[in-house]
């Protein structure tokens, strides 16, 4: 007898990463809980900084849930930063106004060997409570929206580690991974052990989809994209599908190009998430038909709005449809975002 098939999750998301083409799309936003609400505003100005935000469990979930009750998306991001890592395996961390993430950087090999995957759950624990609390409040608020934890790749919080700050170039990492591969090696490996076991944790707390957010990997020349970005993903999903079994994983290559071909086909990832510069007709044909896609909108034609918005808008979901997809921006909203734009891009995306 032919064994029955699984039931098909019902929320919107979910049936997209189960490799259904869901119509209209599944929408949410990079940063869609941010500076541009001034609901975000109000509750970032109680918390006093950024890493005080982050680690208030009731005040990271109510800024997490503040765009899926004003737009109604079909995700719920979790309120954290890439950065919560280095900072739970013990590298100093703060966020200066206008410089953003200052870290003490690692210059030794004695500084990446104290590092210690085994501290971060217990570190990182009111992570863990915001993401329980958002999955209570979207139960009770949001019951199709899907709630998403997501971490920074290796590549991409090994470059802030050893540089200490954002860079154009992150010579400091770059550098180190071909002066001297075992080591930069060791360091990564270090993150996969410590993102696994954070990426589980947020699991075992209620999240429901994971994304890795690779930033700065589109940096790298094949060879070091591949051995750096697709090497370690592949590790961490694996380690993911061996102990959270169903869990969907969108991978974020960012400024990936041609090399998101391979990306898809090797990462282990359900979805593949393109940046603004990627063309989505020549992903649609790159990437597997069945793997789901998504993004791509220009953050700044959200904040034109108008003509310019929809035009843009209508392009992707016209390359997009048919196959499994997700809309979302090529990167995060940025500040100076009008809300009522965010408004009419699910009208527009709700009426195609």
């Amino acid at each position: 007898m032919e064994s029955e098939r699984p039931a098909v999750p019902a929320k919107p998301l979910l049936r997209t990463l189960a490799g259904e083409a869901v119509w209209p799309p599944p929408a949410w936003l990079m940063r869609q809980a941010g500076r541009y609400l001034p609901e975000y505003r109000q509750v970032r100005a109680q918390a006093g900084d950024f890493i005080a935000l982050c680690t208030t469990p009731e005040l990271a979930a109510e800024v997490t849930l503040q765009p899926i009750r004003r737009y109604g998306m079909e995700a719920a991001i979790l309120f954290s930063d890439i950065l919560m890592i280095p900072w739970a395996l013990g590298q100093p961390l703060r966020f200066a106004e206008g410089e953003g993430p200052l870290l003490e950087p690692l210059r030794t090999p004695e500084a990446i060997a104290a590092l210690d995957p085994s501290l971060v759950v217990e570190r990182a624990a009111p992570v863990m409570e915001t993401v329980s609390r958002v999955r209570a409040g979207l139960a009770a608020e949001a019951p199709r929206t899907t709630l998403i934890g997501f971490a920074g790749g290796c590549f991409t919080v090994a470059c802030y580690m050893l540089e200490g700050k954002g860079s154009k170039e992150f010579p400091a990492a770059r550098g180190l991974a071909y002066a001297d591969p075992a080591l930069f090696g060791r360091l990564i490996r270090t993150l996969q052990d410590a993102t696994t076991e954070y990426l589980v944790a947020q699991v075992e707390a209620g999240a429901e989809a994971l994304m890795l957010f690779d930033s700065w990997a589109g940096m790298l020349s094949p060879g070091q994209f591949r051995r750096w970005v697709i090497e370690p993903t592949a590790s961490i999903t694996r380690n993911l599908r061996r102990r959270c079994p169903g869990i969907p994983i969108i991978g974020f290559p960012r400024l990936a190009g041609p090399l998101l071909a391979d990306y898809a086909a090797r990462a282990g990832v359900d979805a593949t998430a393109m940046d603004t510069s990627m063309d989505p007709r020549w992903a649609a044909q790159a990437v597997p038909a069945t793997m789901a896609l998504q993004g791509n909108l220009d953050p700044l034609a959200l904040v034109a709005g108008g003509a310019a918005l929809e035009a843009e808008t209508r392009s992707i979901l016209a390359a997009m449809r048919g196959r499994p997809y997700i809309f979302n921006l090529g990167h995060g909203i940025v500040p100076q975002t009008p809300p009522e734009h965010v408004t009419a891009l699910m009208r527009i995306l709700r009426s195609a």
